[in-house]
């Protein structure tokens, strides 16, 4: 897949900084993740209605985010039931909240190329059949194996947290 290009972008600054550069702010994410030291936090809606957000490890590869999380865990559990979710990233630029979806990926084609991008990034995770499976992993993955999900996002908003600042946010088409 090549970098997705926003649609639409919508100026919310409110003290001049003025609008924020999607190509910043999409490279800040790609040198991000998967970083042990980015905070990342994935928000999931529970089948009642009520909110739950879990630490996660994202990759950004080739303009598309995967994540992982074992099928037993509440996030998983959640996303199986209403695949509505957010990204919310501290990057080096910006705090930056992605909503989209997710989606499970069972393809080895997709498989191989992003658990050998984790490894090239210090997790070392293998394919073992449609899952990933590694000596460790976050606490909150549960154990393995763990499902690999891609995460496409259709609006991101990001608040400057070094100068110029600023805020914006950016529609993308689905």
């Amino acid at each position: 897949m090549t970098e997705r290009e926003p649609v639409e972008a919508r100026n919310l600054d409110i003290y001049g900084g003025g609008e924020l550069a999607w190509e910043t702010v999409r490279d800040a994410l790609a040198a991000a993740l998967p970083k042990p030291e980015t905070a990342v936090f994935l928000g999931t809606v529970r089948p009642d209605g009520r909110p739950h957000s879990a630490g996660v490890g994202p990759l950004w590869r080739e303009g598309e985010l995967f994540f992982t999380s074992g099928p037993g865990t509440r996030k998983s559990r959640n996303l199986a039931a209403n695949p509505a979710c957010t990204l919310s990233v501290r990057a080096p630029v910006a705090d930056v909240v992605l909503e989209g979806t997710a989606e499970r990926v069972t393809d080895p084609a997709v498989l191989e190329p992003v658990a050998a991008a984790y490894r090239e990034g210090g997790w070392p995770a293998r394919v073992d059949g449609d899952a990933f499976t590694a000596p460790y992993s976050a606490q909150s993955a549960g154990p393995p194996p763990w499902h690999l999900y891609r995460f496409i996002y259709h609006t991101v908003v990001a608040v400057g947290t070094v100068e110029p600042f600023g805020a914006t946010r950016w529609r993308f088409a689905s």
